[in-house]
């Protein structure tokens, strides 16, 4: 079978999308959690579970959080060792990321074996694409340049990926979590990645949700009929940016097309 990603901001309605789509879909479906908050993932390394617990027993703050901020500038440590400890904590940080990327890709790769649609929620590609894979103006680490690489060159990207999009004025308005700006300029972002991958489509995610769920359920079944009948990759719809905060691109419209 083959793999979908739902991506999005916060508040876009992923999760709720996605639980309402395994009765509708053509074959069985087995979810995947493929982000960044460990808070919200369904597996994970037993290793990152151990990293995890400590951390939350110590009086860490729940990671639920979405992709980092790609305009957040980091301070450097001061001093020689403080430096050392940094780069060698990054590096064990990057280590463990990347191994427990890998053991979700594996999990994804059996899945689809036993016949099922992978469906993510997230993906690891989409959420560092602003922040270790392209160009956002802000020096990059060494750690997050490998990373970036890995990401884009080497790891498996999902054959589908749908985008649930939303003005960041609605955003704001359902979590209220960070700023119009900041949405706005993460909204951009998630558009640029239609370029990177084969299959990118974006569904107005400001209409009532069961119009949601049924152009996404019609975008993955019309994505299951072409492969079934071509035996390749569709090429799926590529969507451009929206030129203003309020006019979404609507999956299914030629490029540059917007909806009346």
């Amino acid at each position: 079978m083959f793999t979908v990603a739902l991506i999005g901001p916060d508040g876009a309605g992923k999760t709720t999308v996605g639980q309402l789509l395994h009765d509708r879909l053509p074959a069985p479906v087995r979810y995947l959690y493929m982000g960044v908050s460990t808070d919200s993932s369904n597996v994970m390394l037993p290793t990152t579970r151990l990293v995890h617990k400590l951390k939350r027993m110590a009086g860490g703050k729940p990671d639920v959080a979405g992709p980092p901020d790609p305009n957040r500038v980091k301070v450097k440590p001061k001093g020689l060792v403080k430096r050392s400890i940094s780069e060698v904590r990054a590096v064990f940080r990057l280590a463990n990321r990347v191994t427990e990327e890998w053991y979700r890709q594996w999990l994804t790769w059996r899945y689809q074996r036993q016949g099922n649609i992978v469906l993510f929620d997230r993906h690891f590609f989409t959420d560092y694409f602003a922040y270790d894979i392209v160009d956002n103006g802000q020096p990059r680490t060494f750690t997050q340049r490998i990373h970036g690489f890995m990401l884009n060159h080497i790891y498996p990207k999902p054959d589908m990926i749908i985008y649930l999009d939303a003005p960041g004025a609605v955003l704001y308005a359902r979590k209220g979590e960070g700023s119009i700006e900041a949405l706005e300029r993460r909204r951009l972002d998630y558009f640029q990645i239609g370029e990177y991958v084969n299959y990118f489509a974006a569904v107005d995610a400001t209409q009532p949700l069961e119009k949601v769920v049924d152009e996404v359920t019609k975008l993955i079944w019309d994505f299951y009929q072409e492969r079934k009948t071509n035996g390749k990759k569709s090429a799926g719809v590529k969507s451009k940016p929206p030129k203003t905060a309020g006019a979404p691109i609507l999956a299914g419209q030629e490029q540059g097309e917007r909806a009346q």
